[in-house]
């Protein structure tokens, strides 16, 4: 036999075993193969209807009327399996399921109906009904089943045990009765009642007699009296009046006492308001312009910081590259000239923001400059030294002489020996013309020729040796001090 696709319905199910199937596969559609087994089932609900005869726990027979909805579990993998399995061999109206899902409820309903009294059958139906489902349902879970709908009947009497009947048929005497007492009641009051009606009646005409010949005697006399009562009422409440008349005067007075009072304290408090809030007004608008003044302080300081800077390299850059080519001169100085544009765009740019953002701006441009002063210095030194040929030693010199680093030890020595008698050393240099050049260069060889004497009439005088990075002194200078 060759392999045939098979397609299930949309309540239908493929229940397919056999070759490259380890148990059991379901699906919807598949391609069945020679040595594959394929059965459809439907997954549908069914409804089942059943008498089931019980026993309570008197050992009264009742019968229990019930139809269950009962279908398997649609979404639930495992139960579909296990349906699949029961229905493989039978079809869901055979006498097979029936008489498992009947044997199911009967075994459960029996078993529940025999530990209870049949008045606790009675009162507790829809509990007793509950109950049911429950271990019903327990007991489908193992064959994939569930419960979709259940109705229960009401609960019937077993022939020759007419329980219910009887139960009944004593309900329906109780209530009747109830009724005939209720009857007989209701006409006792209605007699009793009508008699007390007629005797208040007369009773009441009787006394109304008396009471209006009384009334009249006494309406003549409070005639008289209210006439009295009335003239002195009418002085009492003009007398009261007046005197009402006077407390309101009065206390309308307190009244506007206190209102002008109240207007007065308000207008003062107005008034002490607004200057309060013209103070902190004046003190915000003062704390500010400190603020913006201080800011453009610092701006300015910055950019005069930044324009002498840019001087000095200018001035150095001069010196240094005076004697190279015009083209690289040129070159250099356009290139010095788009620096100081930058430099002086940031110092107007940073004023504009230092007003704008605060002193978070002002920290952070600060910082900044501190970065871009650094990397500018960098620049100068990394030009210097290109320019002095890679020699640490001569642009070492340089910054010393630039700082004015030889001025400062003139000074010192000269504050060291003041007041003492110093031998003084005095040198000169004839040799205008020689290796020192003319301008800048001459005036820096002459600074170099003047170090070793002067080196030496420091250690002469003071005992203090050169560091190692300036120099060492001339080796008779080192056996004189050996």
């Amino acid at each position: 036999m060759g392999w045939f696709y098979r397609v299930a319905s949309a309540s239908e199910y493929l229940a397919i075993t056999g070759f490259g199937i380890e148990d059991l596969k379901l699906g919807k559609k598949a391609w069945i193969f020679p040595g594959q087994n394929c059965v459809k089932f439907d997954i549908s609900p069914v409804n089942y209807t059943f008498e089931v005869q019980a026993m309570s726990l008197e050992k009264l027979p009742f019968i229990l009327p019930a139809v269950f909805t009962i279908g398997p579990r649609a979404d639930d993998q495992e139960s579909l399996t296990k349906y699949a399995r029961l229905m493989s061999q039978h079809d869901k109206q055979s006498n097979h399921v029936n008489e498992l899902v009947q044997g199911v409820i009967e075994g459960e309903t029996r078993v529940l109906a025999a530990s209870m009294t049949m008045e606790e059958i009675f009162k507790g139906t829809k509990s007793f009904k509950q109950e049911v489902f429950e271990k019903v349902q327990l007991e489908l879970n193992q064959f994939g089943l569930i419960i979709y709908n259940a109705n229960v009947k009401q609960l019937v009497d077993v022939k020759g045990h007419e329980y219910f009947s009887y139960l009944g048929q004593k309900t329906q005497q109780e209530a009747a009765n109830q009724a005939r007492v209720d009857v007989a009641e209701a006409m006792m009051k209605g007699r009793i009642g009508e008699k007390e009606r007629e005797g208040s009646t007369l009773q009441n005409a009787a006394k109304i007699d008396a009471e209006t010949k009384i009334y009249s005697k006494k309406r003549e006399g409070e005639g008289k009296k209210e006439i009295v009562n009335v003239e002195t009422d009418v002085q009492i409440y003009q007398n009261k009046r007046e005197a009402e008349v006077a407390q309101a005067n009065a206390e309308l007075a307190m009244k506007k006492a206190e209102l002008q009072k109240k207007a007065k304290v308000a207008e003062v408090e107005a008034v002490k308001a607004v200057a309060i809030r013209e103070a902190e007004l004046q003190m915000e608008l003062e704390k500010k312009n400190a603020a913006k003044q201080t800011e453009k302080l610092k701006a300015d300081k910055l950019s005069q910081t930044t324009v002498e800077y840019e001087i000095k390299v200018q001035e150095a850059n001069w010196v240094l590259y005076q004697k190279q080519k015009q083209a690289e001169a040129v070159l250099y100085e356009q290139l010095k000239t788009a620096e100081a544009q930058k430099a002086a765009a940031e110092a107007a740019f940073f004023a504009r923001r230092q007003e704008a953002d605060g002193q978070l701006y002002s920290k952070k441009k600060e910082a900044e400059g501190i970065v871009a002063l650094g990397e500018a210095q960098g620049l100068y030194l990394r030009t210097l030294l290109d320019s002095l040929g890679g020699n640490y030693q001569a642009l070492r010199d340089y910054l010393m002489i630039d700082g004015g680093l030889y001025k400062d030890m003139a000074r010192i020595n000269a504050d060291a020996v003041k007041g003492m008698q110093p031998k003084l050393s005095i040198w000169s240099n004839n040799n205008e013309g020689g290796a020192g050049g003319v301008g800048a260069m001459k005036e820096i060889a002459g600074v170099y020729k003047m170090l070793p004497p002067l080196l030496s009439t420091v250690h002469e005088q003071t005992g203090m040796l050169p560091p190692a990075w300036l120099g060492a002194l001339p080796s008779s200078a080192a056996a004189d001090s050996n």
